[in-house]
């Protein structure tokens, strides 16, 4: 049955925001007292693990950063997943529109980190079957209009813009000839125009981040929808493939699964030319700190060469 919608506990919130404004010298103690306690996990926002005067587990995400509309859409997400029970995202309870750290109540998810399956296959191929359904809801209200947050149009700006200026200020650099040059090659290839050609849109959750999913015993469950809008098949596999934390699944597994998160014949191309395109956004997102994740970077640099080269499995 889905869970109705309660009113937010607006005292308890009002003083866990006076607790973290430094109101208490023992923050640990106080959050205690307020039956409050920390949850790992929340990169860019804080969570809290409360129990409601019914018992229930609930999980309170308070939104330290505010851009990008990043409670509005994750309220979105969840209230246009709700009536589609699919046990596989958290459910909504409440939604406080403070001016300073918004916050959401949802329920708790019980699971096991999807990285720590034994059958790497199998739980991917569940992550997919759980993001195909979540693509098949229609898209309406906020989602409809907005793109997810670091869409393809995104990435193509820190490709064309943001990174060459970087690269040409640091002529120098031994590194500098190299990139340029796997710039040139993926401008001369024509990924920016499929990129960016028109596709049927799609609800995403907008960040493929694999730390967000867990097994659970409906499937696998995610959690973390603050970028949540519209996007593509194509474009959605791809980053999903190309985030940085998928580097610890082979290439022989994600080829298996590439039916599965809807790559077809028909937009195979456009996956491809996303696929290339995700990969060296994120070379350009570790070249700026090559100097301290520098084995991180190296292996970057050798998968988009291997994307441009006949090796490449995916081809």
């Amino acid at each position: 049955m889905p869970v109705p919608l309660v009113d937010a506990p607006a005292d308890l919130l009002a003083e866990l925001r006076r607790v973290r404004a430094g109101a208490d010298d023992d923050r640990h103690a106080a959050l205690s007292a307020l039956g409050l306690l920390p949850l790992t996990g929340g990169m860019q926002n804080d969570l809290y693990l409360w129990t409601s005067p019914p018992g229930d587990d609930v999980v309170i995400k308070l939104y330290v950063k505010t851009d990008r509309q990043r409670a509005e859409r994750e309220w979105a997400a969840l209230t246009l997943l709700a009536p589609h029970q699919l046990g596989t995202v958290p459910a909504p309870l409440w939604l406080n529109k403070a001016p300073v750290e918004p916050a959401i109540g949802m329920t708790r998810l019980h699971g096991k980190p999807l990285l720590d399956a034994a059958d790497q296959l199998a739980a991917l191929r569940s992550l997919a079957h759980t993001t195909t359904q979540l693509q098949a809801v229609p898209l309406t209200g906020l989602l409809a209009r907005l793109p997810r947050t670091d869409a393809g149009e995104h990435y193509m700006l820190r490709l064309t813009q943001a990174w060459p200026e970087l690269l040409a200020g640091q002529p120098d650099d031994p590194l500098t000839p190299a990139m340029q040059q796997l710039l040139t090659a993926w401008q001369r290839s024509g990924d920016a125009h499929l990129v960016t050609a028109p596709a049927t849109p799609v609800l995403s959750r907008g960040d493929a981040n694999l730390l967000n999913w867990m097994t659970t015993d409906d499937g696998a469950a995610c959690v973390d929808f603050e970028y949540a809008g519209f996007s593509n098949i194509a474009f959605d596999a791809a980053d999903l493939i190309e985030h940085i934390s998928g580097r610890t699944v082979p290439d022989s597994i994600w080829t298996q699964l590439l039916p599965d998160l809807g790559v077809t014949d028909t937009n195979r191309r456009q996956f491809a030319a996303n696929q290339r395109t995700c990969a060296l956004r994120w070379l350009a997102v570790l070249w700026k700190q090559r100097d301290h994740r520098r084995e991180e970077f190296t292996v970057q640099h050798e998968r988009v060469e291997m994307l441009y080269s006949s090796a490449n499995p995916y081809a």
